[in-house]
């Protein structure tokens, strides 16, 4: 859910006139040593190339998870991060740079020997419910995520939770925000999950004291709306950097922090531990979230 985010980079030919046809000139005559020397260097070449990927190359690639993928069941390589063990409820989040055709029914965590997230169910050790999904709504002031509408009201024919997240830019009106959330979102059922701001960015000019300023408004008026108190999706480094206690102190946390080891934060309530893991019915990597059970 980040803003560069595989999720916020571009996943983005060139045409050529045609040339008139000219007589080419003959190449100069070689000597035989030289024609011998090419005749011998190109076969070189290839065995030295050669030699490089099985001598070099290869056992690089070969300490790498990827390389002792598993295939899934239509025979492609599909292995995703470890997870987390726990007594914990499993999610992903998306929003529309993932990619179409999710089978929300057939949505699960297949987990091999190694505890890795894979595709393959004959090769899965272990199956875990996914038991939320969080799809981005909005960003700013005018940019409805595209593919909300559709995994919204398709996660509704499910028995998945569903959450709604905004983009909070800090250079925008808080209130314009927060109206425009409500605006596409509109109504939740008691089953969904609270409102959640994503907080990971501060524009150019916007002072840590006005961030805070601005994000408490956006929680404050959704909240009030709604009757519930959001959730704070940010990462490690930004808490320390940016938020104040009147923040993490006072909302349910949604942490992004990738490393093999559980948020340094104390109430952190959801944990975004990878944005390369792999789930049986959503193509392509996701997020994977962990949520304490209450």
């Amino acid at each position: 859910m980040s803003y560069n985010k595989r999720k916020y980079s571009a996943r983005h030919k060139s045409t050529g006139a045609k040339t008139s046809k000219s007589k080419s000139r003959l190449p100069k005559k070689r000597g035989k040593n030289s024609c011998r020397t090419i005749r011998i260097s190109i076969p070189i070449a290839i065995a030295v190339a050669v030699a490089i990927v099985f001598l070099v190359i290869h056992p690089i690639l070969g300490n790498k998870e990827i390389d002792k993928a598993e295939p899934d069941d239509n025979g492609k390589t599909a292995i995703g991060a470890m997870i987390p063990r726990g007594n914990y409820k499993y999610g992903f989040d998306v929003s529309h740079y993932n990619e179409d055709g999710i089978v929300w029914k057939d949505v699960r965590i297949l987990v091999d020997r190694k505890n890795r997230t894979i595709k393959s169910l004959k090769n899965s050790k272990d199956v875990i419910p996914v038991s939320f999904v969080v799809i981005k709504a909005t960003e700013g002031t005018a940019y409805p995520d595209s593919k909300f509408k559709r995994f919204w009201d398709e996660a509704g024919q499910t028995d998945i939770q569903r959450g709604a997240y905004h983009f909070f830019r800090s250079g925008r009106d808080p209130e314009q925000q927060a109206n425009f959330f409500i605006s596409v979102v509109g109504k939740l059922r008691n089953s969904d999950l609270p409102p959640i701001l994503d907080l990971e960015t501060r524009h150019k000019g916007c002072s840590k004291a006005t961030l805070n300023e601005r994000a408490l408004t956006w929680l404050r008026l959704v909240g009030r709306h709604y009757g519930r108190k959001p959730i704070v999706y940010t990462s490690t480094d930004f808490v320390n950097l940016y938020l104040t206690p009147e923040i993490t102190e006072n909302y349910q946390i949604w942490i992004s922090d990738f490393r093999d080891r559980q948020p340094v934060i104390n109430n952190w309530y959801v944990w975004q531990f990878t944005d390369k893991a792999v789930v049986y019915g959503v193509p392509g990597y996701v997020d994977l979230n962990v949520m304490k059970i209450d």
